[in-house]
């Protein structure tokens, strides 16, 4: 309930592309925008002293196996309490989670995942990986048994308990009331969905990696700090009959990688049965198997993994290789839209222009780039997207398609300036979707936290050349009478501009800054971030100054270069005033 944290919840979420949506009362982040924030904290401080979840509103989003995937849509009032838990709950859940667990945190992505799936295939030598589909995971989580498990992480705040238990039960339009399942679509179910097999991680855990030693002891390693297990895996597969079995997980899907068959299969079983006692939750047995990763590709997001011999070791013994490609429903996946994007670029929808429809294109070919680029064979890969994409390309833009054009953006020259493929549409340049390069993926740097100071330090470095007091202080003392929008984006654009005027280039300072409208409010402006601007006093005295020995005044103490004034000029206009001369 603290005004920080609600303040925070707020810009969290209007960064979120979701919070444009709709729920069951028809209002959006655009509503709360106009708010002062003397009135959303009170509002949310209101709601919570007696919490009653408004109607979720339910939608079906096609899923890529044709089937449809169903979403709850909390109302916006809703989701900016459950933001307001999330910052409370998730500090507390981050210390107590399991490191192979990577879905849905904080400073974690599926690169991460697939790059610790690739060195216990290739740097571990684990040759078996048991998969497991849970059956409708989110529709079927036992509310009583993620209350309990709650409790046991330590949140024992028995008021936000029974909160939280509102919020899972919370009715939805034309269906009624839940008695089981995390709504997808509430900020909150990403976070509970892993409180939920946060259990699963360490029970898997416990049967290896976080076994009590009785021989070697782990040691500290002096070049990075962390903690080697090495001499304590050794003794247990030399001395011991335990079953050696490593997870990573990434929300609901996950991957048991073993050593031998034998324990694959055994691990199978006993993590099938315990996820029916412990969880009450079934598993798909036609897509849950063990597979041998050195005769089978094996599915992991939007991956195909398996091992590859590839030379051998110095003893005479075969070296095995990750060898990955997209999986087939992603490739075609990837071709659906890629037509979608070319018929956007040939007929403009919309409000849309000939630019703009291939902003998207290149948009979309860069992101499946940079999300495919860590599979090692995503060369071949795309190159057969390509062929078909590149056909459709000419059929449908025919003459319009150039080898040569004038708008190269400097993303596209980045990381595409080399490539021969490169065409142009409307005299922009296209991303040639069949040009990529594998990249290694990165494991996790675990020293990245926004939890602890030493974390922080390594995310905020960008922040530098910002004067954290100012910051603190422009926080602190929001603008009376301005809307939790227009305070809220003063923070982020102190932070854009470097700390200094927007027109003179001057280092801002407490009692001689002002955020200034650049289309004033008069004259239909707003508060989005666009919109506004952070100036000295002088430079915000200078822009609506009308008297000439004031504006004289003004323009010798400020000593502004041809550029600065040209820019001072440009915002007297939109202002209504005359220029400087």
């Amino acid at each position: 309930m603290s005004e920080e944290n609600i303040q925070l919840a707020y810009r969290n979420i209007k960064k979120n592309s979701g919070s444009k949506t709709a729920g069951t009362d028809g209002k959006t982040i655009k509503d709360i925008a106009k708010w002062q924030p003397e009135r959303v904290v009170s509002y949310v401080r209101k709601r919570l002293s007696w919490y009653k979840p408004q109607m979720v509103r339910r939608i079906e989003i096609p899923k890529p196996n044709g089937k449809k995937r169903p979403l709850g849509i909390p109302t916006i009032g809703d989701r900016l309490i459950q933001q307001c838990i999330l910052q409370v709950l998730e500090p507390i859940c981050e210390a107590k989670f399991y490191s192979k667990s990577f879905g849905f945190r904080p400073n974690r992505s599926t690169e991460h995942a697939i790059a610790q799936v690739y060195k216990y295939m290739q740097v571990d030598n684990l040759r078996y990986a048991v998969d497991i589909d849970i059956k409708g995971f989110f529709d079927n989580v036992d509310h009583g048994k993620l209350l309990k498990q709650i409790w046991t992480l330590g949140i024992r705040d028995k008021r936000l308990l029974s909160i939280i238990s509102a919020m899972l039960k919370a009715e939805i339009k034309g269906i009624g009331i839940p008695e089981k399942g995390t709504p997808q679509g509430g900020i909150l179910s990403p976070l509970l969905s892993n409180i939920v097999l946060n259990e699963l991680d360490w029970w898997i855990a416990s049967q290896w990696e976080e076994m009590p030693p009785k021989h070697n002891k782990p040691f500290i390693r002096k070049d990075n700090g962390k903690v080697d297990k090495a001499p304590v895996f050794h003794a247990f597969r030399e001395r011991s009959n335990l079953k050696e079995c490593h997870l990573v997980r990434y929300a609901d899907d996950f991957k048991i990688f073993c050593r031998k068959k034998s324990d694959a299969n055994k691990i199978f079983e006993a993590t099938k049965k315990w996820l029916k006692e412990r969880l009450h939750l079934e598993i798909s047995d036609e897509k849950s198997s063990v597979t041998n990763l050195k005769r089978h590709y094996s599915e992991f997001l939007g991956f195909r993994i398996r091992l590859v011999q590839k030379g051998k070791t110095k003893s005479g013994k075969p070296r095995y290789t990750v060898k990955s490609h997209i999986s087939e429903k992603a490739e075609k996946r990837i071709k659906n839209v890629l037509c979608k994007q070319i018929k956007s670029v040939q007929k403009p929808i919309g409000n849309r222009s000939g630019h703009s429809s291939v902003d998207c294109y290149n948009a979309y070919v860069i992101g499946v780039h940079n999300y495919y680029e860590i599979a090692t064979h995503v060369s071949a890969d795309f190159f057969k997207i390509s062929y078909s994409s590149y056909k459709s390309l000419i059929i449908r833009l025919k003459k319009r398609l150039m080898r040569t054009g004038r708008r190269i953006l400097p993303y596209i020259q980045e990381k595409y300036g080399d490539s021969k493929q490169i065409r142009y549409v409307y005299d922009t340049a296209l991303a040639p979707i069949g040009y990529i390069k594998h990249r290694p993926p990165s494991m996790l740097r675990t020293a990245i936290n926004k939890y602890t100071p030493d974390g922080r330090a390594f995310i905020h470095k960008r922040l530098e050349k910002v004067n954290m007091q100012i910051l603190t202080y422009i926080m602190r003392n929001p603008v009376r009478g301005k809307s939790i929008e227009y305070n809220d984006n003063r923070l982020s654009l102190y932070c854009g501009q470097g700390g200094k005027c927007a027109v003179s280039g001057q280092l801002l300072e407490i009692g001689y800054m002002h955020c200034h409208h650049i289309i004033p409010i008069s004259k239909g402006g707003n508060d989005i971030y666009s919109n506004l601007m952070f100036v000295t006093d002088k430079v915000h005295n200078l822009i609506h100054a009308t008297k000439d020995s004031i504006i004289k005044s003004l323009l010798e103490e400020l000593n502004l270069d041809k550029r600065q004034l040209a820019k001072l000029n440009k915002l007297r206009c939109l202002a209504g005033l005359n220029k400087i001369l």
